[in-house]
């Protein structure tokens, strides 16, 4: 058993890399891709709606093989196994976050426009200051089960070798003809959304304050 949880221990840091990894560089791309999708250029819109359709249409697992591979046969050359899970999983879930975001921006009232253009704030004021904060405190219940549903997405970085939490259990079971680190693994996802969540009804209550 210390075997098993000293190897688990490990593997799950790279879990936790790509969670942390995908969370930060999908938040901030995920406003860019709200921002594409509610401009007003029916191109640009269209565009983006068709890329968070394939996002949203396919399987994370078909996007995983797709951005490993499909860059050796176009042009010869492909991504580390680790660089090509993180491009996927942002790709992923940028699209996810950024139809929660278009949601809670499109549920605030226009009078909140018309207030700022009356008082003069400047658009990136009224974008950043006013309405952001109003929008993450919506949003936050729908983006927190998005973000557990990453915690153990992650599994699914296997599929391209990668050495995550699930793969060295699986390996470690094989190994064993046992499939207690395959449960053990399932009580480390167990502990890791337990504290995401917390962290997620801590923000709710700060962001009570909006």
């Amino acid at each position: 058993m210390a075997d098993y949880i000293g190897q688990l221990l490990k593997a799950s840091l790279v879990s936790l890399r790509v969670f942390f990894l995908t969370l930060i560089l999908a938040l901030p791309i995920s406003l860019g891709v709200c921002a594409l999708r509610m401009s007003k250029n029916r191109l640009v819109s269209g565009l983006t709606n068709i890329y968070i359709m394939i996002m949203r249409g396919t399987p994370l697992i078909l996007q995983l093989l797709f951005v490993y591979f499909a860059p050796y046969y176009m042009f010869g050359k492909s991504f580390s196994r680790f660089t090509a899970c993180i491009v996927a999983f942002v790709l992923n879930y940028a699209a996810y976050f950024a139809e929660i975001f278009r949601s809670g921006l499109q549920s605030l009232p226009v009078s909140q426009h018309e207030a700022c253009l009356t008082l003069g704030i400047r658009p990136l004021t009224e974008h950043f200051i006013i309405k952001l904060p109003q929008v993450f405190r919506m949003v936050l219940p729908s983006l927190g089960n998005e973000i557990i549903t990453l915690v153990k997405d992650t599994a699914l970085a296997q599929t391209i070798g990668v050495m995550e939490l699930f793969r060295v259990a699986q390996n470690a079971s094989s190994r064993q003809f046992s499939t207690v680190p395959i449960f053990v693994a399932g009580v480390f996802y167990f502990v890791m959304n337990a504290v995401v969540s917390k962290l997620i009804s801590v923000g709710e209550k700060k962001l009570a304050y909006y």
